[in-house]
């Protein structure tokens, strides 16, 4: 696999098997994910893998909060608060096409509820990455990670297996600060969920669209 054939394949699963990885796998592809570009030569990651036990704790933990209804100070905004166009409608079509994909219409808030906590058990994967930055950086060394995770996703497309980057982790940062054991001087950039597709998962049918190069592409010769 060439690296366009890695960046088409790759995109957002939401079903995975239970198959367990290889710890040696997962591991390679975060040492190797370490070349990616950062400013100065910062490298503002820090990356946690989770699997076995420790994760089903996480899982049990976080369906325990849920269930609870309990919310927490959010590390960040995830998203501007007056988002708007285009960004607000690509952001709202996308989560449209997703419901449509699993059959659950806009006015069943219930079961987009329970679909949303799903986020909260990675999707039934078998591993999960947690990525982590030191507080005093800013917008550029948070590029920094996007340029880190972006290479894992790639890496994992050419080892055969699918992730599902997760900022919604984010929204319960004292919780998984508190079970990794991150310093207090690190925050929770975000999550992600690694392991084998379930191709019989219907929200993997989902291809989300990309704006046409027109709307952001300018090209001067």
């Amino acid at each position: 696999m060439n690296v366009s054939e890695a960046v088409a394949a790759r995109r957002s699963v939401r079903g995975f098997l239970e198959t367990p990885l290889d710890p040696a796998l997962i591991e390679g592809i975060a040492r190797k994910a370490a070349r990616a570009a950062t400013g100065g030569n910062l490298q503002p990651w820090h990356i946690d893998l989770v699997s076995g036990e420790p994760l089903a704790e996480l899982k049990a933990i976080m369906a325990a909060k849920l269930v609870a209804g309990d919310i927490e100070p959010p590390a960040y905004a995830i998203y501007p608060d007056k988002l708007g166009a285009p960004y607000r409608d690509r952001r709202f079509a996308v989560g449209e096409a997703m419901y449509r994909e699993i059959g659950i219409p806009r006015d069943d808030k219930n079961a987009r509820r329970a679909w949303f906590a799903r986020n909260f058990q990675f999707f039934g994967a078998p591993t999960a990455l947690f990525c982590t930055v030191d507080r005093q950086m800013g917008p550029p060394q948070w590029s920094d990670l996007g340029m880190y995770l972006q290479t894992v996703m790639l890496l994992a497309v050419e080892a055969g297996l699918a992730t599902c980057a997760q900022e919604c982790w984010a929204i319960y940062p004292e919780t998984v600060t508190g079970f990794l054991g991150t310093p207090p001087e690190r925050m929770l950039f975000c999550g992600m969920a690694i392991g084998f597709e379930d191709t019989e998962e219907p929200a993997n049918r989902l291809r989300s669209e990309r704006a046409p190069d027109k709307e952001w592409l300018s090209v001067r010769t």
